[in-house]
């Protein structure tokens, strides 16, 4: 019975001890300096996470060949005004080839040579909750790899204009590059937001959007375009001839034009739009209403709803004041009210004469009658 007893304890230990060892081996690194945060990219299983405890300054790339997730926890990872590269990598964070996959979370980088993070050749970069800002070539780079979107933050990046994520292909790469929309994109500068390298070696490019996504990045034309949720245009770019992009939806970009005031959205190619459609993506002054759409400025030419929309439409709005119409329904109201008034007096025309015939015919009646029957007595 000993034995037994004693069987039952050894294996029950050895059971949770294999339930435990998955615990142990979830276990996050915490890191607190750039010597901390290098060594745990290089010592970490892959599949692994990576935590900040403060914010941390790094003097050179740092370059991930495994599955790794970095939890920023809040902190930041801010790029030394003295910058080493590497093999003349000098961006901030590199998912190098297949077996590169970084995953960033509530982290923001900031300051560096070159780019923030870049998914390099069959790598993936997935962004959940990061700001990017002060990066000298761009945000985002994705160089034949895919970067995933799933809570991004753009400040500026770039030198002369803004960069924000920039589709590419390096020339030793043999991928093509990728970018998925699942969530949220922001960005403080409009221009260049998602831009398509133009250095020859790119030729195929890929951009889906998923189905929950908030912000998604169409092609329209010869541009690639950054919408929001109600497919309001954000930003545009244009799309290098030699470039061919591979996307699951395409759109027509339609310019709705209210005296100054130009409001841009997508639709799908081949859609017919609807009056009420447009009304809903413009603001109109108090006062005024939506009188017509026309195809040309001088507001001549009626815009026809009939015909399905190919390519990018711009369609003037004519507007006329509500006030008009308010100040003759308001005369016609009290032009009513003021009849009804007048039939509430009392008559004084033909309609009393012939009142007072009827009262004098029946007072007559009655004393006929009186006197008829005064004589039959």
């Amino acid at each position: 019975m000993k034995k037994t007893k004693k069987l039952i304890l050894f294996f029950t230990i050895m059971i949770a001890g294999l339930f435990a060892i998955p615990t142990l081996s979830d276990a996050a690194t915490s890191v607190n300096d750039e010597e901390s945060l290098n060594s745990a990219v290089s010592s970490i299983n892959s599949g692994e996470t990576i935590t900040l405890e403060n914010d941390i300054t790094v003097t050179k790339p740092i370059v991930i060949q495994k599955e790794l997730i970095i939890d920023g926890n809040g902190y930041s990872v801010i790029g030394a005004e003295s910058w080493t590269s590497t093999s003349g990598n000098q961006t901030m964070f590199t998912a190098q080839l297949s077996d590169g996959k970084l995953t960033l979370k509530d982290i923001k980088l900031r300051n560096g040579p070159k780019y923030g993070v870049q998914s390099y050749d069959g790598a993936t970069v997935i962004l959940d909750n990061v700001s990017i800002t002060d990066f000298k070539y761009g945000g985002v780079l994705a160089n034949g790899g895919k970067v995933e979107v799933r809570n991004l933050h753009l400040g500026y990046n770039g030198t002369g204009s803004n960069n924000g994520i920039e589709i590419d292909k390096g020339a030793s790469a043999t991928n093509n590059p990728t970018l998925v929309m699942n969530g949220v994109l922001l960005t403080d500068n409009n221009e260049n937001t998602i831009y398509i390298a133009e250095n020859g070696h790119l030729t195929d490019f890929t951009i889906t959007n998923t189905q929950n996504t908030t912000n998604k990045v169409v092609i329209s034309g010869s541009s690639v375009v950054l919408t929001d949720k109600n497919d309001n245009v954000i930003a545009e770019s244009k799309i290098p001839e030699k470039a061919t992009p591979n996307v699951d939806i395409q759109k027509v970009i339609v310019n709705i034009v209210v005296n100054d005031k130009t409001y841009k959205i997508t639709v799908d190619n081949g859609e017919n739009l609807t009056e009420e459609m447009l009304k809903s993506h413009i603001k109109i002054d108090n006062g005024y209403e939506v009188e017509g759409f026309y195809t040309n400025i001088e507001l001549t030419n009626k815009f026809d709803f009939t015909k399905p929309v190919n390519s990018e439409t711009t369609i003037f709005v004519k507007l006329s004041k509500i006030e008009e119409k308010e100040e003759t329904e308001n005369e016609e109201k009290v032009e009513n009210t003021t009849k009804v008034e007048k039939d509430e007096t009392p008559k004084t025309g033909i309609e009393n004469y012939l009142g007072l015939a009827v009262i004098t015919l029946l007072i007559s009646s009655g004393a006929i009658v009186l006197i008829n029957n005064k004589n039959r007595k």
